[in-house]
């Protein structure tokens, strides 16, 4: 989406060495300084990915693991994040909303969902128009640099410079352009035996490995995992701007923070020497599976559903394994759910839920279409159920949640709920320019509520706008870093006599990538073939779009 960076409302990005610096106007894209002569504009910045997987893959340790980085790699959300139905629709919307910016919305998104195509159009002299190359079939040559995604060469050339500076976010990392000769550099964590570097540049037209150690700050991933998107009014004019995902500043001020990287919970330790090349390669340590696992298990599933429709690569079943790992990971390191013993007081059955937040950053973080929420049963001693919250219907909406029942509404954050329609859901609901709900990028300019899940060592009271919490959740003592803590109080037959007792409570953190309004309501744009696939899938999908972190169980005395 369009994006401005915290001092300019226009981005610069650059190739070191001949420096064409390209600048995103909201009039279209200004190039300036061309590349020095010599210098073809059909040459290529980057390959995609079939020319490393040639070497790259087909890698086995010496206890007969796979380890290869292209199969761990082209299930991964990077890899797929052109092809993505849900982005794909959500662009569609966002220029039918803001038609006069149409060229700057598709050019800007591509930044970071379609590097390789953004760069070469820009290295052409133009912007790249993604619609023209919708839907992508990837097994075609001719589309690959737009179905590539976030590919190997994208990530492994960019530089040093300006990593961890607001220069460098929005998508504004520096690659390095050719150096003298044509060699491309490369950058890994390794040092290479120049013999095998003129192995790998002689099969790659000239890409050559270099040593980097930026490959493996969490500064390199914040280059596009922050994006502070740009408000647009009548006739595209700039009205304000959103922090739509910051979650290398929520790390920033967690105390995780110089203690885990991105890159150590993100791409799994391989914990044994194994080779990083097929080709002549030598056993190293510290290497790290290329499986980039997040959140978004939802893709994962809907790409293996739909593996034939949308012509895909890999097959349903890597698809699928991609999913069950991205489930497994947010089951085990994402949170953790403590219940208190159940008492009877006054009439009502009490208990405190203690969630905790095991993650780096927000939880959930990144894109706000995600959302968590507690559904929490009381059942009596027949097993009847005698209340229950946050309940899950088959088309993905939350029973009680208002702002699945209307797009104006939402549910405000809860210190306490004492009713069965009231329901604690960890979100971000964004604002347009007149204070209403909404769910457009390019329409937000700041945030009606944030109660995300704080990590650990979060202080509210000291963060920064961007990471700011909104809303209830600010005044809730009990809502602080690392954790929520908050009381159910159930009205229970008999009063304090219990008669149904013994009573078991039941809670659950759910989650899903794309909450139930963000997908509705991209159904008033269905004219448009992007939107009108991505509902059909959602739909079909919806009963499996969430997914549990964690759950906890207490009985009453």
């Amino acid at each position: 989406m369009l994006h401005m960076s915290s001092s300019s409302s226009r981005r610069g990005i650059s190739w070191r060495g001949w420096l064409p610096i390209v600048l995103l106007t909201y009039a279209g894209i200004a190039v300036c300084e061309p590349p020095p002569a010599g210098y073809g504009a059909d040459e290529p910045q980057f390959q995609t990915s079939d020319r490393c997987l040639a070497c790259h893959n087909g890698l086995i340790s010496p206890s007969g693991q796979d380890v290869s980085m292209g199969f761990d790699w082209r299930t991964s959300v990077m890899a797929n994040s052109g092809i993505d139905p849900y982005w794909e629709a959500s662009l569609r919307r966002e220029t039918l909303d803001h038609p006069q910016s149409l060229a700057a919305i598709q050019d800007d998104c591509a930044t970071c969902h379609m590097p390789i195509a953004r760069y070469h159009a820009h290295l052409n002299g133009r912007t790249p128009d993604v619609f023209a190359h919708l839907p992508l079939r990837p097994a075609l040559g001719a589309v690959r640099e737009y179905a590539d995604g976030v590919s190997c060469a994208v990530c492994h050339q960019i530089t040093a410079a300006n990593l961890g500076t607001p220069a460098s976010y929005n998508g504004g990392f520096v690659v390095a352009g050719p150096a003298p000769g044509g060699a491309h550099p490369e950058y890994g964590p390794f040092q290479i035996d120049p013999g095998l570097m003129r192995v790998m540049r002689s099969s790659t037209s000239g890409f050559q490995p270099t040593q980097g150690d930026q490959i493996r700050s969490s500064e390199l991933c914040a280059t596009c995992h922050t994006l502070i998107t740009t408000a647009l009014g009548p006739g595209g004019r700039v009205i304000g701007s959103l922090p739509e995902q910051v979650p290398y500043q929520e790390w920033q001020h967690s105390a995780f923070y110089n203690q885990q990287s991105c890159q150590s919970c993100h791409m799994p330790a391989i914990t044994e020497s194994v080779p990083i090349t097929r080709i002549l390669g030598v056993l190293r340590d510290g290497a790290r599976h290329h499986q980039f696992i997040g959140g978004n298990f939802l893709l994962q599933r809907m790409l293996a559903r739909y593996d034939s429709d949308l012509e895909l690569v890999p097959s349903a079943a890597e698809f699928s394994a991609a999913a069950g790992r991205t489930v497994a990971f947010l089951q085990s390191q994402s949170a953790r759910i403590e219940l208190a013993t159940p008492a009877l007081r006054d009439g009502r059955l009490q208990v405190d839920v203690t969630v905790e937040n095991l993650t780096g950053h927000k939880l959930p973080t990144a894109y706000p279409s995600r959302r968590a929420w507690l559904h929490l049963t009381v059942r009596d001693r027949a097993g009847h159920t005698v209340f229950e919250s946050g309940a899950l219907r088959a088309d993905g909406s939350i029973v009680g949640n208002p702002n699945d029942a209307d797009p104006l509404r939402f549910e405000p954050h809860f210190s306490g709920i004492r009713s069965a329609n009231q329901v604690q859901i960890y979100e971000s609901i964004l604002k347009d320019r007149n204070g209403a709900v909404t769910t457009g990028l390019l329409n937000a300019v700041g945030y009606l509520k944030d109660n995300r899940l704080l990590p650990r060592g979060f202080d509210k009271g000291t963060a920064d706008p961007q990471i700011a919490v909104h809303g209830r959740a600010l005044a809730d003592p009990q809502f602080v870093g690392g954790q929520d803590r908050i009381r159910y109080s159930v009205a229970i037959a008999g009063g304090d006599a219990g008669v149904g007792g013994p009573y078991r409570v039941d809670a659950e953190l759910l989650y899903q990538p794309v909450g139930y309004r963000w997908a509705t309501n991209l159904k008033s744009y269905d004219s448009a073939a992007e939107p009108s696939r991505f509902n059909g899938y959602y739909d079909a999908m919806a009963p499996a779009s969430a997914v549990t972190l964690a759950r906890a169980s207490a009985v009453s005395p």
